[in-house]
């Protein structure tokens, strides 16, 4: 790939065999040899431009719902060339074409779920059980199989949440055979065009050796993105100017992999040596990292791309989850497998942890995980969440006094606060977001949009962004990424560009765009197989003619 400050333009049109203009397309350019993908969606008009740095020969796919992918390939593309390239796309013809081609989110929604707000497995709890590691539904997990072929992989998954209650697998199983048959399916989920699509460029990252590339945040000097990876136990150091990833082993290479004991230890089976979860950037300019399988607290140095000696927590803390860094410079982290969250002092090495009230789980599970965490900008204090206890508690920071309140969401799972104090948090089980004035704990909920009744996304993090305030939602179940803009009380759905598409958490670049990991387990389940970074820039492709956003 070449970078240059002059790119090659390529325009185009497309439309349907018919000859209709089509709208929304996303037109896809990837150079194979750096692994970088830009895209770009058509006008009303069915028209397209792009600027494009990518150089040599490139490949072309467009894709929109209910229509046929086309590929082709632009050889000999140079930083100042113009190309023209239109395209007509077939519509998809049978029903099962079209039942193959939708995401994971409605097949999922196609279960026989059990009825009741008390039933074990009602559709929101099934969605917190079953989509909280990955997708259930995409090609990969909805092969039809009897209720007897799911037994052994449904075992697996109830000793993650710590139960091994037989007649609820044997329950849980028919369901999954009855739901996941085969058969295609009827929806068709009518999926909008919105007017910030015509102005979005989406840009990818290859990460040839990513397992787990969990958590990524974007230096705010250097501008390079930083991302740790669960299963390869690594840092991977991306930078977007060129494409390239460097790889720093927190194990000096090598991997392990635990056997099942504990539920611990099943929960580990996932993660590399250390299992490298969350990170953040501390004042000292070090990056702080939650560590898994060690439990422990990594410190890595990006100055010297070197990692430094792990902070153990003891305390009989299990799973760090997620992690921040107050203004007085005390690392916080929730620790998801033994109802805690701790607290580390980088000055001192001191470690302390902090026992949660107790709470009945909800569902099946044998805890609640604390789950997401952040600090309120305004007061100092310490916020968290309990995705399966449907809680969101406060810790003062000075006292460790601890303030549990019952949450608005069903299945609260990560959480960020904006510059004002206000905090926001998704519900995973139903597909929704959080708005918490915590002064009075005063709250409002928003329900993300369906593009089929009672097919609900499914809502993993989000993050605000620094300029704008929008919230930008990681959706895990329908390939698109949401921003919610708080004044219009509005979602924005962006498509992604690979199916099967699960991301973390999102951070931002210098110049706006928000950026995350892309990394379903395994990565297998994501199409083409190789895991990757995605930055969306609803400003990348603006022209000056472009259409208003409406």
């Amino acid at each position: 790939m070449a970078s240059s400050a002059i790119g090659a333009e390529i325009s185009g049109n497309v439309s349907s065999v018919s000859g209709e203009e089509l709208a929304g397309v996303m037109v896809r350019f990837t150079d194979p040899v750096s692994g970088v993908s830009e895209s770009v969606f058509t006008q009303p008009d069915g028209s397209y431009s792009i600027s494009t740095r990518l150089s040599g020969l490139l490949q072309v796919r467009l894709r929109l719902p209910y229509y046929r992918d086309r590929t082709t390939t632009l050889p000999e593309v140079e930083a100042d060339s113009r190309h023209e390239l239109s395209f007509k796309m077939e519509a998809m013809a049978g029903e099962q074409e079209i039942s193959d081609s939708l995401p994971a989110a409605y097949h999922f929604g196609n279960l026989p779920y059990e009825e009741g707000d008390h039933a074990l497995f009602n559709r929101y709890q099934f969605q917190r059980d079953c989509l909280t590691c990955h997708q259930m539904g995409n090609p990969l997990t909805r092969v039809a199989r009897t209720a007897d072929g799911w037994v052994d992989t449904i075992a697996r998954m109830h000793a993650y949440l710590g139960n091994f209650d037989a007649e609820l697998r044997d329950r849980r199983s028919v369901i999954l055979a009855k739901g996941f048959d085969g058969k295609p399916l009827k929806v068709r989920p009518e999926f909008p065009v919105d007017s910030s699509l015509f102005t979005t460029k989406i840009t990818e990252f290859r990460m040839e050796r990513g397992i787990v590339p969990h958590d990524a945040i974007v230096h705010p000097t250097t501008g390079l993105i930083f991302t740790i990876d669960q299963g390869a136990d690594h840092m991977a150091v991306t930078d977007p100017e060129t494409g390239a990833t460097k790889y720093i082993s927190q194990s000096k290479g090598g991997t392990e992999y635990y056997e099942f004991g504990s539920v611990a230890g099943e929960i580990a089976v996932f993660n590399g040596r250390n299992g490298p979860h969350s990170l953040a950037l501390h004042q000292n300019g070090k990056y702080y990292v939650t560590n898994t399988s060690t439990n422990s607290i990594g410190v890595f140095n990006p100055k010297t791309m070197e990692w430094e000696p792990l902070h153990f927590i003891g305390h009989g803390a299990v799973y760090p989850h997620t992690i921040r860094v107050d203004s007085q410079g005390i690392v916080w982290f929730t620790l998801a497998g033994s109802e805690q969250v701790g607290k580390l002092d980088p000055t001192t090495g001191k470690t302390q942890v902090v026992n949660l009230p107790r709470v009945k789980p909800g569902g099946i599970s044998g805890g609640t995980t604390p789950y997401g965490i952040d600090i309120d900008p305004i007061h100092g204090d310490v916020w968290y969440t309990r995705l399966f206890g449907d809680r969101i508690g406060r810790i003062d920071p000075e006292t460790l006094e601890i303030t549990e309140y019952a949450s608005p969401v069903k299945g609260p799972r990560r959480m960020r606060f904006d510059r004002a104090g206000v905090l926001w948090v998704t519900g995973y089980s139903e597909g929704t977001l959080a708005r918490i004035e915590t002064d009075g704990y005063k709250t409002k909920v928003f329900y993300m949009p369906e593009y089929v009744p009672n097919h609900r996304p499914a809502p993993y993090a989000l993050g605000v962004h620094p300029d704008t305030q929008d919230i930008w939602i990681n959706e895990n179940m329908t390939d698109r990424i949401y921003r919610f803009i708080p004044d219009e009380e509005r979602f924005v759905a962006y498509p992604i560009p690979l199916s099967g598409t699960y991301t973390r958490d999102t951070d931002f670049m210098a110049d706006g765009s928000a950026c995350m990991s892309n990394n379903p387990v395994p990565a297998s389940a994501l199409e083409g197989g190789v895991l990757q970074i995605i930055c969306i820039d609803v400003d990348g492709n603006k022209k000056t003619d472009s259409p208003s956003e409406t």
